[in-house]
Order: structure tokens, then sequence, then C-alpha cells
């Protein structure tokens, strides 16, 4: 089965847009829960433009099924997971000013780099995943840091869908099938909608998490949030 982990990042911009507290950034990650949604992502960034330090140490325990954080393991992104130690920590190489997240690591540049997080990460109870293009050599070098898996990152894919998709996710599919081949989980995300997730989960075997944000909390405005994930979980059926 693969899970679907909903990105809450969006509901933050909303309710930090007012400076008070509506949306109610708990409720609203009670709520997907109980709509669905087997984890709860978060992505604080330096400048806290959309989730604060304190959203995520105010998670921790209320999410009952798997907190994932991502991010660059700055010093700072570093002292909130030993503090809060989620279930997943997913190694963003982001620029501060970053709008979103762009690019996957250089796991032959930044190995020895990655395989010390990750050995520390791992040590504190932490599931790691390594942020990936699909790239055969990253992900040959991913095996070295000793990560759980990789997340590939999708743009490319959604991107190119709607004019051949089998030609969209053939490197998907082929980065994913030589990670499982070396004993790494993979996960995906980026760009993941309801147009384009179903294909992505009916060719792409063992996908063991998809972790979608700013299309679900968009299909909801039209749609409303707890059907909006429960379309989502159908596409992973």
């Amino acid at each position: 089965m693969t899970k679907l982990s909903v990105n809450i990042n969006k509901i933050a911009t909303l309710r930090n847009a007012r400076g008070h507290n509506r949306p109610d950034l708990l409720q609203v990650a009670r709520d997907c829960e109980r709509f669905g949604a087997q984890g709860i992502t978060v992505h604080p960034r330096p400048d806290e433009r959309h989730i604060r330090y304190q959203d995520v140490r105010d998670l921790k325990p209320i999410v009952t099924t798997e907190l994932n954080i991502e991010g660059n393991p700055t010093p700072d992104f570093l002292n909130l997971v030993r503090e809060v130690r989620p279930e997943q920590v997913t190694l963003v190489p982001d620029a501060p000013d970053a709008i979103t997240s762009n690019a996957g690591w250089d796991t032959v540049k930044h190995q020895i780099y990655l395989m010390g997080i990750v050995q520390e990460l791992k040590a504190l109870g932490c599931r790691v995943s390594i942020f990936l293009d699909p790239n055969l050599e990253m992900v040959k070098a991913a095996v070295g840091t000793g990560t759980d898996r990789i997340e590939l990152y999708t743009e490319d894919y959604a991107r190119q869908y709607h004019h051949d998709p089998e030609a969209a996710l053939l490197p998907y599919r082929t980065a994913a099938d030589l990670a499982h081949q070396l004993g790494l989980g993979v996960n995906a995300g980026h760009d993941l909608d309801l147009d384009n997730l179903a294909y992505l989960h009916r060719n792409m075997s063992g996908l063991a998490e998809v972790s979608i944000g700013h299309a679900l909390v968009c299909d909801a405005l039209y749609l409303g949030l707890e059907n909006t994930i429960q379309l989502y979980r159908r596409q992973l059926a």
C-alpha cells in the first residue's frame, strides 16, 4: 500500500496571512488524519514563512499516524529534529530563499556530509529519506549515505505527464527499480495531483509513500478537505 502524507505548509501560509490562528493548523492536522491521511508532512524554513518551528513541536504529540519533517539539515533544523524526533526526516537541499524545493541532492558530492547526518538521525529513531532527482548515479551514491529511503522529486514527471505519460514516468520507474534492488525504500513528491497520481502509482512498483500539499489544498477549496483526501486515497487504491 502506498501511503498518503498530507503536507500542511499551505494551511500555515493561509493562517500566517492574517497573523492569528485561523485556520487552526493543529485542528487541520487532526482532521486530515480523521479524513484518511496516513501521515502529516511539514517543511519548516528558516524564515518560518509558513510552518513555524513551534508548529512542529506542537504537532508531534497530536499526530497519530506519522510525522514527516522535511528540510535542509541546517543546525537549527537538526536541533528541532533532535527535540521532536519525528517518525521520518526527509533531507532536502533547498536554499533559504527557495519558493519551494526545486532539486535533489548530489549524493556523490555530498555523500560524506549526508552520511554523518543520516547516522545521527537514525540513532534518534527517525527513518531517513533523501530527496533525489531520478538520476541513477545519485541513487547508487545514496546507498553509501546509509539512508533508509529516497524521495523522488516528481516535478519533471508532472510537467511532462500530459504530453507523454509513459516517457514522463520512465526515468522515475527506472530509478525506483534500481533503488529497490539496492535495498532502498522509495517515496515520491512534488506537483503530484488528481490527474497524474494514479498513473504514477499503477506503473511504479513498490512506492511506499507520496507527500502532497499544494495541489491537495487547492482541490480542497472546491471539493472540501474530507472529500479531497478520500479522492487522493482512491488514486492510491
